[in-house]
């Protein structure tokens, strides 16, 4: 579920812990870029607040996060939706991307 969602001026921010045994792979990247891409905000991730922001809305960059199994995403958007699409992103974590346990990552 969501761990956190604050908003700090223009930008929201929210994280959410990775459920799934086999961490953030292919399917559970296309969905979580999918859904950042219904929203008009600029929308970044990163892994356990570590390292540097990238482009949730791009497959290839999420993919190249390398998310492990209890790593937590933490999202930042800024723009006129970013509160509904911080608890989006965050709530489709929390829901193991709507997968089978144990089957985000086939």
């Amino acid at each position: 579920m969501t761990d956190r969602i604050r908003e700090e001026g223009a930008a929201v921010e929210g994280s959410a812990i990775v459920v799934s045994s086999t961490g953030l792979h292919a399917r559970p990247a296309i969905k979580l870029s999918r859904l950042a891409r219904q929203f008009e905000s600029r929308i970044e991730v990163r892994v356990s607040g570590e390292g540097e922001w990238v482009d949730a809305k791009s497959i290839v960059r999420l993919m190249a996060l390398r998310v492990a199994s209890g790593q937590r995403l933490d999202f930042l958007a800024r723009g006129k939706d970013a509160g509904p699409a911080i608890t989006a992103l965050s709530n489709l974590v929390g829901r193991n991307f709507d997968e089978p346990d144990g089957h985000a990552g086939d």
